[in-house]
């Protein structure tokens, strides 16, 4: 990520660190757990987490989907649009992308049968109960930052197209029209 992809989505980065904070925050509450107490709370909480990881896909694929509409509408208009609106979006792509495989890969290794395991040794399984409490805050908190980046872009091109408001993101071309 560079520094003008920071700066110019502030709100969207720092609205998914919050709910990444927000969410692993309920878990340093229950503080130094061992690892049986760490087995128990993995197996009452591991279809929160399946269920979780689901949601996230499905809407992250969704999310691809509806960037090719969004690309459509973009290129579809009569207003030209500044190459930065579309690498905004191939941004929003790129970390949806990455959120996508994140929560798959969470899918599937939560989907392995630890729990049943008699050779796992106990204490591990705090490990992976930390583990999983901070896959799921960031993934969560990945997922509020994509919603708050594509509200950005939507309402940059509602702007644009739906209200034809001069915008920074118009093409030098289509404002000296």
């Amino acid at each position: 990520m560079n520094i003008d992809f920071i700066k110019l989505n502030k709100m969207a980065i720092y609205g998914g660190l919050i709910a990444m904070c927000i969410s692993g925050l309920g878990a340093f509450l229950l503080g130094n757990i061992s690892g049986y107490e760490a087995k128990q709370l993995i197996g009452a909480s591991l279809d929160g987490i399946n269920m979780l990881c689901n949601t996230i896909v499905l809407a992250s694929a969704t999310i691809l989907a509806l960037l090719l509409t969004l690309l459509g509408i973009s290129t579809g208009t009569k207003t030209k649009l500044k190459d930065e609106h579309y690498a905004q979006v191939l941004k929003i792509a790129k970390f949806d992308t990455i959120l996508f495989i994140s929560a798959l890969l969470m899918f599937q290794f939560f989907n392995l049968p630890i729990m049943e395991a008699d050779n796992v040794p106990t204490a591990w399984f705090k490990y992976v109960y930390w583990a999983s409490l901070f896959a799921s805050s960031l993934i969560s908190g990945m997922m509020v930052a994509i919603v708050l980046l594509l509200y950005g872009t939507i309402t940059n091109i509602i702007k644009i197209v739906g209200l034809g408001k001069d915008h920074p993101l118009l093409s030098d071309e289509e404002a000296e029209e």
